[in-house]
């Protein structure tokens, strides 16, 4: 097996996957760690390798590479090319965009958006992430620079927390723990409190800002601080703020402004992800997070994540499911 302790940095990736076959070797490794071939197609683990480097599965009869059901499968690029964009994107502290990473693995700037789309997929957050102790929240708006923008294209009343031309984010922070954060259509109180309640373990003391959305966090059982930012109060006595999640938000808008420059609103949850991801995976050395990707990208893969424009969860499916735990809540309250 391979030892992941020894990357470390970009040249130690491509002294050790020097040929094609070692690529394909350390994928195998992985993916059938105990020995035993299991057909992508069936299931079955009646399989055997053929002189070609690939496998025929006795059951359905069907022949297959080691690529097959991963994230390079049909590939045209050179693995180790994707070694390195997966070790570039995981390691930048402030990601990389699809135009260095295509100089840096001297391809085109379709592929490597397409590339780095794909790598993104594997980003995708725990919706059954719990904080606990003491959480902070809060919602930042994305876009809208009207001040950038030619006096005859400006659109009148963005200020403030308008959503005319800015996307809301909403994000939770456990102090010492995990970060949730994600694309919200609104910061109202209805649209808020089912998130805080699926993520969020009822008890828990939670920090926030003034906004009226949070005006209900005691009554779904939750003991509630706030500081008042527009009179220019940040902390209280008694650890009483909201500077770690604002410390991510400047962070990411740091990521969005000097690194891509201008994110989709339809891609703009896999930038999330991947952000979520850096944060709480910081002290984590980059051979440990290869390794992450390396292992989630020989697992089974489903192309239709790539092509899936607004996050790589079902978005509908994820709200019922949300919308659930809220109400169970207040159920057993009531009960």
């Amino acid at each position: 097996m391979i030892d992941f302790t020894n990357f470390n940095s970009l040249i130690e990736i491509v002294e050790y996957f020097n040929s094609e076959d070692i690529c394909k070797q350390a994928i195998a490794e992985q993916r059938w760690a105990d020995g035993v071939i299991v057909c992508p197609y069936c299931g079955h683990t009646h399989c055997y390798e053929c002189k070609d480097g690939r496998y025929t599965c006795k059951h359905c009869n069907k022949r297959f590479s080691v690529l097959v059901g991963t994230i390079f499968e049909n590939t045209k690029l050179p693995l180790i090319k994707w070694f390195m964009a997966m070790y570039l994107i995981s390691s930048h502290k402030k990601g990389i965009s699809s135009y260095d990473l295509a100089r840096d693995i001297h391809v085109t700037q379709k592929t490597a958006w397409f590339l780095l789309q794909k790598v993104r997929s594997l980003y995708g957050q725990n919706d059954s992430t719990a904080l606990d102790g003491e959480v902070e929240m809060d919602e930042m708006y994305l876009g809208g620079r009207e001040q950038n923008k030619h006096q005859n294209k400006r659109t009148e009343g963005t200020q403030g927390r308008s959503t005319k031309t800015k996307t809301p984010i909403f994000g939770m922070v456990q102090r010492d723990g995990s970060l949730v954060a994600m694309k919200v259509e609104d910061t109202k109180g209805t649209t808020l409190m089912p998130i805080v309640s699926q993520f969020v373990e009822e008890g828990t003391t939670v920090y926030t800002d003034e906004l009226s959305s949070y005006s209900k966090l005691v009554d779904n059982g939750y003991v509630h601080f706030f500081v008042c930012h527009n009179q220019r109060e940040f902390v209280k006595a008694n650890g009483i703020h909201t500077n770690s999640i604002e410390g991510f938000w400047a962070h990411f808008k740091r990521v969005v402004f000097s690194t891509y420059h201008m994110v989709s609103k339809d891609y703009l949850q896999r930038y999330i992800d991947e952000q979520v991801y850096r944060w709480n995976t910081r002290e984590d050395k980059p051979s440990v997070r290869f390794e992450d990707m390396f292992v989630k990208g020989v697992k089974h893969f489903d192309y239709a994540d790539v092509l899936s424009m607004s996050s790589v969860i079902d978005i509908n499916a994820w709200k019922a499911k949300r919308n659930s735990y809220y109400w169970e809540r207040v159920m057993r309250r009531g009960a």
